[in-house]
């Protein structure tokens, strides 16, 4: 028997239980209205009830203990702000639950919860929605689509119509002396200006691949240079290295020879 067993258990565990919990609180806070199973929305009111208790409080281990249950600072603020100041003269009872009847399918009990005091906001944004017009808008394009290929049709027969005799008249107009030379002065002076344009990009390019060749060559000797200050070190150092060597074989034989007169 489940005598003083208050928790409903929902069919799962508690770490399960306390996620669903928390999702229909948040839910329930952001959007003032949900639609769930009546088992979850009876569970549900304890859990969100706790947080409107800590909301009217308004103090910072309220606040602690809020985002403890909800793990969401702007639910948070937006419980203690908007929600929780409604229901100052208001103690208790800040949830309502609407059965609804059964689910197809599974038949299992639905219900509304919603927080009291926020249906006229719900109402408001329901009558805001634009609602969409009913039609047939495929029929209707397949309508329009033959007209336009009637309307093609009926153009080319009335070019066809038109009489092939009548020759459109174009009016000749004879251009003067003065106005020809200044015509074949403007042709002859075009290749000019395309001509003085090529030779100052190929000054150009001329100019930017010396820079180029002068750049690499700069290159080359400095490679050259310190290729060449590289070698005469190792060698400078090679030659010390023997001569050391060296001094260190006649002192050895040195000694050897004291050695032996002795």
């Amino acid at each position: 028997m489940r005598h003083r067993h208050k928790v409903k258990k929902l069919g799962r565990t508690a770490s399960h239980r306390r996620a669903t919990l928390r999702n229909i609180a948040s839910a329930l806070i952001e959007h003032h209205q949900i639609r769930t199973t009546l088992a979850k929305a009876k569970a549900a009111q304890r859990y969100v009830d706790h947080l409107i208790t800590y909301g009217k409080q308004n103090t910072v281990h309220a606040r602690r203990l809020a985002f403890r249950l909800l793990q969401d600072h702007q639910l948070v603020k937006i419980l203690f702000d908007d929600i929780a100041p409604a229901y100052n003269e208001r103690n208790g009872g800040y949830t309502r639950v609407i059965k609804l009847g059964m689910r197809p399918g599974d038949g299992a009990q639905l219900a509304i919860l919603q927080l009291v005091g926020f249906e006229e906001l719900i109402i408001d944004d329901q009558s805001g929605k634009k609602t969409k017009r009913k039609g047939k808008p495929k029929a209707e394009k397949k309508k329009a689509a033959p007209t336009a290929k009637t309307d093609q049709k009926e153009e080319v027969v009335k070019e066809k119509q038109e009489p092939a005799g009548e020759e459109t008249t174009e009016e000749v107009v004879e251009e003067t002396p003065a106005e020809k030379e200044v015509e074949e002065n403007e042709k002859a002076g075009e290749p000019e200006k395309e001509k003085a344009k090529r030779s100052k990009s190929k000054q150009k390019t001329e100019v930017d691949a010396g820079e180029k060749k002068s750049k690499a060559q700069e290159k080359e000797e400095k490679d050259t240079g310190e290729k060449e200050a590289e070698q005469k070190s190792k060698d400078a150092t090679e030659k010390r290295e023997r001569d050391s060597k060296k001094e260190k074989k006649t002192e050895a034989k040195d000694e050897k020879d004291k050695d032996q007169n002795k």
